[in-house]
């Protein structure tokens, strides 16, 4: 992203969709690049795994498991799933 770096953080963000095979190794791949990483947050049995992170300019990012329209379905569901 082209600009200064945002003034404050916010939960606006950009998302990606990873396997999750490949989680573990991107977790680490943030953690060794030093990015500030956000607490995980209890998840849905089957709603996929997500890593929060902030690169240096104060952006958002989240690497998800799975597709968005999966996790939709899971929420419709609730704890009946």
């Amino acid at each position: 992203m082209a600009g200064e770096p945002l003034a404050e953080r916010s939960y606006n963000h950009i998302a990606f969709q990873i396997s999750d095979a490949g989680f573990d190794t991107y977790t680490q791949r943030i953690k060794d690049a030093g990015c500030e990483m956000k607490p995980e947050r209890s998840r849905v049995d089957g709603e996929g795994r997500s890593v929060y992170f902030y690169d240096f300019d104060n952006h958002l990012f989240e690497l998800h498991t799975g597709t968005l329209s999966e996790r939709l379905v899971r929420y419709k569901l609730g704890n009946k799933g």
